[in-house]
């Protein structure tokens, strides 16, 4: 017979240990890194502007979808590196007034802002 002692991952009175905590830290800074740098957005009174890195992509194997107020972002299957990303929008997107624009690996999308509709009816007093 093989005894093998068993080593608990409790933290002994609710504090983590030095290398729990270290670990912790380090897939927070990497999971918000790659997150939080990979695209740019700026906003301007006629809509919105994304800046996007796409490494080693060229126009043909990208794939742009407007729905709504959804902005989604995917490589096509056997590019050489795979691309999924959505974007969801406080405002619908005027699809025939936005634009893309692909140049030295950054995406640029320029996503026009649809006017509101007045769908207010006027009726008249007999």
């Amino acid at each position: 017979m093989i005894f093998a002692p068993v080593i608990g991952r409790h933290a002994a009175f609710g504090i983590p240990r030095a290398s729990d905590a270290a670990l912790q830290r380090f897939m927070q800074t990497t999971l918000q890194s790659t997150a939080a740098d990979d695209f740019k957005v700026s906003k301007s009174d006629n809509g919105i502007t994304l800046e996007l890195d796409v490494p080693g992509l060229s126009r043909e194997q990208l794939q742009i979808r407007i729905e709504g107020r959804q902005v989604h972002l995917s490589s096509i299957e056997g590019a050489p590196r795979s691309v999924r990303r959505s974007w969801e929008l406080a405002d619908e997107i005027d699809a025939s007034g936005s634009s893309a624009q692909l140049q030295n690996g950054v995406l640029t999308l320029h996503l026009a802002r649809l006017a509101p509709v007045d769908k207010s009816v006027q009726l008249t007093i007999n």
